[in-house]
């Protein structure tokens, strides 16, 4: 079994829906089932916090007493059958409870796939984790760039049938085999056994969490309200999915590179310069809205989220003991990739509405904390490294 090789496969294809859920799914909202922009606002922002209890709590739960295939295999199924909950809803209440329902299944495969990857790595089967994260990347642009030409053509009710045939790809792929150590049963040692809590006795856990946090919160707007934005910039509307997408292209370039390129960085130094990158992309949407400057601005998303999620990952593998990466992944996502993101959700629909610019310069109220923050722990672990240096002598 090629764990490789599976690993990019399951990430190409997960990633592959999310690139049709994540962009479009707020556009869909308002102009295939009519809702307003306040209305998508709070019903995404509730979603995130569905998102963020699936992820903290029943993840973790179940990541205890089932194996990381049977998780997997379950959380798709779940996640197809919300998304045919979407199709009959026509009001606002309704396409509430769907997303919602939708919100508690397909997240927690983002963690699962997170978590699986660690283990391979962990346990040597996986010598490359951005090398596999980089399929998904492209499977997140294919899907993207292809469905923009459909909606162009066909309008944007075929964004639900996009999602809806992909996810149903996802399921049937994820019934094949999988490396042996991703379907054996959780082991439970009450001597290793620990709640959440547990993981802030790992030094610098709580600093490392709340960068990240702040790091991926600062995306909210972009994530909500990149494609109506683009729209209001006159972007023409069939290369508004190949826009969209150059984020994901620098970050596949990344993806591609960090195992070879910054492998020596340390983690502070790695999460000092998404912070910094993250703030000047805001800073350039806001000063500049126009689609020229805007595509330039997504390329620092190579920055802002794959440099910052590629930090996380690298000091979760470093300093995470096996039987507690479910549970930081779960952290992970609830608070940094679900939680805070719909609070600034909330925060960009209102500063959208009274000028559409000032939800991403809004953002920087998150990058420049996580900036400051970041070369904080840069120091410790300088001074860590020192310590080690001296002692070695």
């Amino acid at each position: 079994m090629n764990s490789q090789r599976w690993m990019s496969r399951q990430f190409f294809c997960f990633f592959m829906t999310w690139g049709i859920f994540l962009p479009y799914w707020t556009g869909w909202m308002i102009h295939t089932k009519g809702v307003t922009i306040s209305e998508a606002s709070l019903i995404m922002s509730l979603g995130l916090a569905a998102r963020g209890l699936s992820t903290l709590v029943v993840f973790p739960y179940f990541s205890e007493r089932f194996s990381s295939k049977t998780l997997l295999n379950g959380m798709a199924f779940g996640t197809l059958l919300a998304i045919l909950c979407c199709i009959p809803a026509s009001s606002f209440a309704s396409l509430l409870a769907a997303t919602l329902l939708l919100h508690i299944f397909y997240p927690t495969l983002m963690p699962a796939l997170d978590s699986a990857a660690g283990v391979l790595v962990q346990s040597n089967q996986l010598k490359h984790y951005g090398k596999s994260r980089s399929w998904g990347s492209i499977g997140f642009v294919a899907a993207g760039m292809v469905l923009s030409i459909f909606t162009g053509a066909l309008g944007d009710h075929v964004i639900l049938w996009a999602l809806l045939l992909g996810t149903a790809v996802f399921v049937v792929l994820s019934l094949t085999r999988a490396p042996v150590v991703l379907s054996e049963k959780p082991q439970t040692d009450p001597a290793k056994k620990g709640g959440m809590m547990k993981l802030f006795h790992i030094k610098h856990f709580g600093l490392v969490l709340v960068i990240v946090i702040l790091l991926q919160a600062a995306h909210a707007a972009y994530y909500s309200y990149g494609y109506i934005f683009l729209q209001s910039i006159h972007a023409p509307k069939y290369l508004i999915g190949v826009i969209l997408n150059i984020a994901v292209l620098a970050e596949i370039l990344f993806f591609t590179i960090a195992d070879r390129r910054f492998h020596s960085f340390s983690v502070g130094t790695l999460l000092a310069l998404a912070a910094l990158g993250s703030t000047v992309r805001w800073i350039l949407v806001f000063a500049f809205p126009n689609v020229i400057v805007f595509c330039l601005a997504q390329t620092l998303h190579s920055c802002s989220f794959a440099m910052g999620h590629y930090s996380f990952m690298k000091y979760l593998i470093k300093h995470i003991p096996h039987a507690q990466i479910p549970k930081a992944q779960g952290m992970y996502s609830a608070l940094a990739l679900s939680w805070s993101t719909a609070v600034f959700t909330i925060l960009g629909g209102y500063l959208y509405e009274i000028e559409p610019r000032y939800a991403f310069i809004g953002m920087i109220i998150c990058t420049i904390p996580s900036m400051l923050l970041a070369l904080v722990y840069r120091k410790w672990e300088n001074k860590k490294e020192a310590g080690a240096v001296q002692l070695a002598r």
